[in-house]
């Protein structure tokens, strides 16, 4: 007899901010594993704010999510059938089944899980795509120095938590900036920042001059907006600034250049600044190096992590819609179904 699941499709593209409206929970039989295939049966459903740029259309580096078509996103799964010789009923994979209960897979693209090496929620947080983002965007193309400063926004996120920890790591200062009291007390007083301010404080340009009295020298990009407008004019000459997303952008689909676009060019020439965008995936060749190197920091307590969880297939979309609002504190994640291990 064949299983229940679930999944939730992209019902219509939003404009703007995502509404509840844009997803549709749907039914169905979970199917059953060909030859050469395998029953994926999803317990950790990763959110991230690149996937409101899948829910347009527009031209980007990856193809969107159709009509109807079930929301991207990574997974930690457990094989429950197997018709593979490479996968047996019981392991645990990283996976990209997306937002549903229950996925078919050929076996391409699964990388198997040690349950024993760190909890299996990691594989798409600290030890995963985050957490390699992070790794691969500021050691790659931030570059830090001992002794510079680096600053960080959403820095109690999954990323910009990563970013900051890594900086102090390399023996730079690190000033995060994020969302509320809370998220920066914890920013300072568990990870380790030297400082964290409040991107909803008026003065926040005031009080970044302060915490940075030599300037910043790198700036890891991952919202944009007002936070961007207080930190450009204070990076100093051959700054570097990685940029992996700009989720204060995201819901602006459309609009023409800013106005300060002028005057960002030329500080980009003036101060002989490197500004360059990355996918993580330009980075696959230094796989390696981030699981040798992460997964040690994180044995050895120099890597902490705050993880935000949701329960259930159907708590995704309201999830999602609070993630792009900065209501996580930590890595976004929703526990799908059961974690045995």
């Amino acid at each position: 007899m064949s299983q229940s699941a679930k999944r939730i499709v992209l019902a219509s593209r939003p404009t703007g901010e995502p509404k509840p409206s844009d997803f549709r929970l749907e039914e169905y039989s979970a199917p059953t594993p060909g030859e050469g295939q395998v029953l994926l049966r999803t317990i950790w459903l990763s959110l991230d704010p690149y996937m409101r740029g899948r829910m347009s259309d527009g031209p980007s580096y990856a193809a969107p999510v159709p009509i109807d078509g079930v929301m991207e996103g990574g997974t930690v799964s457990e094989v429950i059938a197997s018709n593979n010789p490479g996968f047996a009923k019981g392991d645990i994979v990283l996976s990209r089944a997306g937002w549903q209960t229950h996925a078919i897979s050929d076996g391409k693209g699964l990388t198997k899980i040690d349950p024993k090496l760190a909890p299996i929620s990691t594989a798409v947080g600290v030890l995963g795509m985050p957490g390699m983002t992070a790794y691969t965007g500021l050691l790659d193309i931030g570059k830090p120095q001992a002794g510079e400063t680096v600053v960080v926004a959403a820095a109690s996120g999954a990323v910009g938590s990563a970013v900051g920890q890594i900086a102090k790591i390399k023996g730079a200062r690190a000033i995060g900036i994020a969302g509320g009291k809370d998220k920066c007390d914890y920013v300072k007083k568990e990870l380790g920042f030297d400082d964290c301010l409040d991107h909803r404080d008026p003065d926040l340009a005031a009080k970044l001059k302060d915490a940075c009295p030599k300037g910043i020298d790198v700036y890891f990009e991952n919202v944009g907006g007002a936070v961007f407008d207080a930190v450009f004019p204070q990076l100093n000459a051959f700054a570097r600034m990685p940029v992996c997303g700009l989720i204060a952008e995201y819901n602006n689909f459309g609009e023409t250049s800013p106005k300060w676009g002028g005057k960002m060019m030329r500080a980009v020439l003036t101060k002989r600044l490197t500004i360059r965008g990355f996918i993580v995936s330009d980075f696959a060749a230094r796989h390696g190096d981030f699981l040798r190197d992460m997964s040690g920091w994180f044995r050895e307590g120099k890597i902490k992590h705050k993880e935000f969880v949701t329960e259930g297939l159907d708590s995704a979309p309201a999830a999602f819609m609070g993630l792009l609002k900065g209501a996580n504190f930590g890595k976004q994640l929703v526990r799908v179904g059961p974690d045995k291990a």
